[in-house]
């Protein structure tokens, strides 16, 4: 069981090292080692949204209390740019937690659609909660390398239907 909440600057220290575990736990089966590197590189960055009013961070925690997941979406942009979920944590339906409380929020807030760029390792989750491929892009993480990813631009339409 887990509780999704809107993220706190308390929690950015745990989201960041979320992050790197989930990409260093799933990026592997999808990109090589010094993509991987880079995506999860974290000197500087990446920073979180917190609070920023166009976007809005949620977390996932478990019933002991530690995040095992967070997620960022931006309505106005109508662009969800994140869900992680802790490896230890994954396939138990954490990620579709926090991705069903960011499209709701997104819907109440006025979005008709969403689009996202997913990791190819990604691409499969997003498909199962009705997301199409757009087409392929390149990624730049944040990383110092000079590195790309391989990813999928991908957009969920949602019916005008008042919740």
């Amino acid at each position: 069981m887990v509780t999704v909440r809107e993220a706190t600057e308390r929690d950015s220290d745990a989201m960041l090292d979320l992050h790197v575990a989930s990409i260093r736990a799933f990026g592997p089966d999808a990109y090589d080692d010094g993509q991987v590197d880079a995506w999860a590189y974290t000197e500087g960055g990446p920073s979180y949204p917190i609070d920023d009013p166009g976007h809005v961070v949620v977390v996932a925690e478990a019933a002991d209390g530690p995040l095992v997941g967070f997620g960022d979406v931006s309505p106005s942009e109508n662009e969800l740019y994140a869900v992680y979920v802790h490896p230890d944590h994954a396939r138990v339906g954490v990620g579709t937690a926090i991705l069903d409380c960011l499209e709701r929020t997104a819907r109440q807030r006025g979005a008709d659609y969403l689009e996202l760029t997913a990791s190819k390792n990604a691409v499969g989750f997003y498909e199962q909660a009705t997301y199409e491929r757009l087409g392929l892009v390149e990624h730049e993480p944040s990383g110092p390398h000079d590195v790309t990813l391989e990813c999928v631009r991908m957009r969920k339409s949602f019916d005008r239907v008042t919740e």
